[in-house]
């Protein structure tokens, strides 16, 4: 089954993802919000904060058909299907872009179970970043930049053949027998 992103009012993933949930079963329809696990500071004290992965978007995996489209479009806070040239015919049906294996095949394999990506410990050593684990092992090549002080890593994602930079967790661990 082909995966494909739903644009949808900003702030009411969760809302919108509930009602496909009443509308679909899993073996029809599977919906995931991807989200990510980032520090910040609040009132001077470092929390853990669950920010979106991609804010107004939820990534749907169907065969589609005119009945799964006409339900989805029914939805409250549903905008529409992502799409370059998205059209129907009744003869030749349903044209609507998808997300890219390679595009959705990244994201699956940085989410977890709960589709958030968590954090990941890395060794910084220069501008030497090595992955000791978590979901950013094996993937040292989409991190561009390292912030220490704020513990968080900008990795480049593609998504619906667009480049996104996004900010994601990470534990800084040392190697320095000083600190072991």
């Amino acid at each position: 089954m082909p995966w494909y992103a739903l644009f949808i009012e900003n702030g009411k993933e969760e809302i919108v993802q509930r009602f496909i949930r009443m509308y679909f079963t899993e073996s029809s329809l599977i919906s995931i919000v991807p989200r990510r696990k980032i520090p910040e500071k609040k009132e001077g004290i470092m929390v853990n904060s669950l920010r979106l992965l991609f804010p107004g978007y939820i990534l749907i995996k169907t065969d589609m058909t005119e009945e799964i489209y006409y339900t989805l479009n029914k939805i409250p806070c549903f905008y529409k299907i992502v799409s370059q040239g998205c059209h129907y015919s009744k003869k030749e049906g349903f044209h609507l872009s998808t997300i890219s294996d390679a595009e959705i095949d990244l994201i699956q394999q940085l989410i977890n179970e709960n589709e958030v990506i968590d954090y990941s410990q890395i060794y910084v050593e220069g501008s030497k970043v090595t992955v000791q684990s978590g979901p950013l092992t094996g993937l040292e090549a989409i991190i561009k930049k390292i912030d220490k002080h704020k513990k968080r890593a900008k990795i480049r994602l593609n998504f619906m053949k667009s480049e996104r930079t996004v900010d994601v967790g990470i534990e800084i661990i040392s190697n320095n027998p000083r600190f072991t």
